[in-house]
């Protein structure tokens, strides 16, 4: 099995910042993409920011400037930097991972989820 684990959420005032961490653990053989969603109350989940194996990122345009994804490989570990940040910015936050595992020596890819963590800011 495969679990995401998120810390660092928590209430900011707006302009501050704050910096969520994302570990995956379990029985891994390479993690491909990881990204981050948000759900703020009465909408949709929404997609802000991915990136690769590789490093090249991606991000939605109400957050670019201000949000930064960056990952270690070596821990697994996917980090948000958010800056300047809004109250629009409130929401539970997800991040996602495309993880390979192994079975019978056979691999398989599948998306897994972290189970949010909540951003408020406010003043």
């Amino acid at each position: 099995q495969v679990q995401l684990v998120e810390s660092g959420g928590g209430l900011v005032q707006p302009g501050g910042s704050l910096r969520l961490s994302c570990a995956a653990s379990g029985s891994i053989g390479s993690i491909n993409a990881m990204g981050w969603y948000r759900q703020a109350p009465g909408k949709q989940r929404e997609f802000f920011a991915t990136i690769t194996s590789g490093g090249r990122t991606n991000y939605l345009d109400s957050v670019k400037g201000r949000f930064t994804i960056s990952r270690d490989n070596t821990k697994n570990t996917v980090y948000l930097q958010m800056t300047s940040l809004k109250p629009e910015d409130t929401a539970v936050y997800y991040c996602n991972a495309d993880v390979v595992t192994y079975s019978g020596g056979s691999p398989r890819s599948r998306r897994y989820w972290g189970q949010g963590t909540q951003v408020t800011v406010s003043s």
